[in-house]
């Protein structure tokens, strides 16, 4: 059996996992903005990072998680300049920022639940260390990384490549290119620099979420937060920092110019990203109407999907491909998930079942060595870079001799007593444990309704009636009646 290996995004290769603490792995993953209901890239990266946490627990790590909410400081457009996220739609519900960030932090909490994900061992908030944050821009001035302009204190990227540093180096970009891209954009005056990134920005008398600071009233920078928070409860440097691909520039870029300006050391010994998804080959966005949220897919409220998906189906479709590709959702990939979820979980309910009679028969050394085999190539699969869509195909063989030995077509005394515990025990936990699946009700499941149930708590919060008659139908459709469906929707309305 191999040991494990992870494609590090900063060498671009794959390398052997040696934690910096002998037993011991501090991963961060960057978590949501809560501005809004979380989205299903973010679902496929926080999967990978509950697998991975399964998976490090697993093998014998101690595992310190550590996974941040952004209450503040993030906005529109990822850039220094314009609203920010959760200000701008408090403004637009007529909201506290913090009512915002509660119930966008609820729904969080809820889609992760209903996907099985583990629990974090920590999760910070941005506005609970502003003082870790105004510390750390106290430094890096002190450090002459920064500089203050016109009450707010921005990075300075020459001042840190003066220092042998190579900022670009996570994503590739080059100095020069960045330099090109940017130089025309407007609100540049204040910086020495097109590239100087904010890490303290002064607020406008409007702005809603504003704290003092010794330049002024104004907000931290969004990138400063994950430096403090990873810094403070992992150290200085650190095992793993995961999030999506579209978060290694500027976001993970500037934490890494962050938390060497501050300590001096390279923060991070392993950068780890999930890939895009896509629908029906073209990349999942709002603009072209192909985004679907959680509650849809378990409702099938969606016009582009045919029928509702459990979220045990999704996360088995997920775990089909390996985290670092491309994923592309339709109805066809989603059926067939569906399928093999469904024969995976009868063959689970039934591994439970199965006990060992010995009996005189022959030892069959051709099935006894397939199902070893197996096991270790499951094992070699997850090792190989977290290869879940491998590891899978290892478990629908393991499947195989699961359902043989229930229909009476392999005696358990033909593998021997050993090996059909290895079978039984292992099965069970590579499913449960590892890959985080879990048996299910019936189509029309808790889930799956409270699914349903949710979305029209969002129509109706949102004043869009425009979906009622078609939750009406999938309830008629489930065996509902009118008036169940409305005292279900009206209790859970009330909750």
């Amino acid at each position: 059996m191999q040991n494990l290996k992870i494609y590090n995004t900063l060498t671009r290769q794959k390398e052997e996992f040696k934690s910096i603490t002998p037993n011991h792995v501090g991963m961060y993953v960057c978590g949501p903005t809560v501005y809004n209901n979380v989205h299903l890239g973010n679902v496929r990266t926080f999967m990978t990072f509950d697998v991975l946490y399964r998976y490090l627990t697993h093998i014998g790590y101690k595992v310190r998680y550590v996974r941040n909410i952004t209450d503040v400081g993030h906005l529109v457009g990822d850039g220094d300049e314009g609203e920010d996220k959760i200000g701008k739609m408090a403004k637009l519900e007529k909201l506290e920022p913090m009512e915002i960030v509660q119930r966008y932090t609820n729904d969080f909490h809820t889609v992760l639940e209903q996907f099985n994900f583990l629990p974090p061992s920590i999760e910070p908030t941005a506005t609970g260390h502003l003082i870790e944050q105004i510390e750390a821009v106290k430094t890096l001035i002190e450090k002459g990384l920064a500089y203050e302009s016109n009450g707010s204190v921005y990075f300075d990227i020459n001042k840190y490549n003066e220092g042998g540093h190579e900022y670009g180096k996570l994503s590739g970009r080059i100095l020069e290119d960045l330099l090109n891209e940017t130089r025309e954009l407007d609100g540049q005056a204040e910086k020495r620099n097109p590239l100087d990134f904010a890490i303290w920005k002064k607020a406008s008398p409007e702005h809603i979420m504003q704290w003092q600071s010794p330049w002024g009233m104004g907000f931290p920078g969004w990138h400063l937060e994950c430096t403090c928070m990873s810094t403070k409860y992992l150290g200085a440097q650190f095992d793993i920092h995961g999030g999506g691909m579209d978060l290694k520039f500027p976001h993970h870029e500037c934490e890494i110019a962050q938390g060497v300006g501050i300590t001096g050391k390279e923060p991070v010994k392993y950068w780890m990203h999930s890939n895009m998804l896509t629908v029906n080959g073209q990349k999942m966005s709002k603009s072209l109407g192909n985004s679907f949220l959680p509650a849809e897919l378990f409702a099938g409220s969606h016009a582009l999907l045919e029928q509702a998906y459990s979220p045990m189906t999704v996360r088995f479709f997920m775990l089909q491909s390996q985290y670092r590709s491309t994923l592309d959702f339709s109805n066809d990939a989603l059926k067939a998930a569906q399928k093999g979820f469904r024969r995976l979980t009868n063959g689970l309910r039934i591994a439970k079942t199965l006990t060992f009679e010995p009996a005189e028969v022959a030892t069959d050394e051709k099935k006894k060595q397939d199902i070893e085999k197996s096991i270790v190539a499951f094992y070699d699969a997850m090792n190989d870079d977290l290869n879940t869509a491998v590891a899978i195909a290892q478990l629908f063989n393991l499947l195989k001799y699961v359902n043989m030995i229930y229909m009476n077509q392999l005696q358990p005394a033909a593998i021997g007593e050993e090996t059909f515990n290895e079978l039984k025990d292992k099965f069970v936990l590579f499913i449960e444990g590892i890959l985080g699946l879990k048996e299910e009700k019936a189509e029309n499941s808790d889930a799956v309704l409270n699914g349903m149930l949710n979305l029209y708590r969002e129509y109706k919060a949102a004043q869009q009636y425009d979906k009622v008659d078609e939750i009406r139908s999938y309830f008629k459709a489930n065996g509902m009646s009118i008036k169940d469906m409305k005292h279900r929707i009206d209790w859970a309305w009330e909750e």
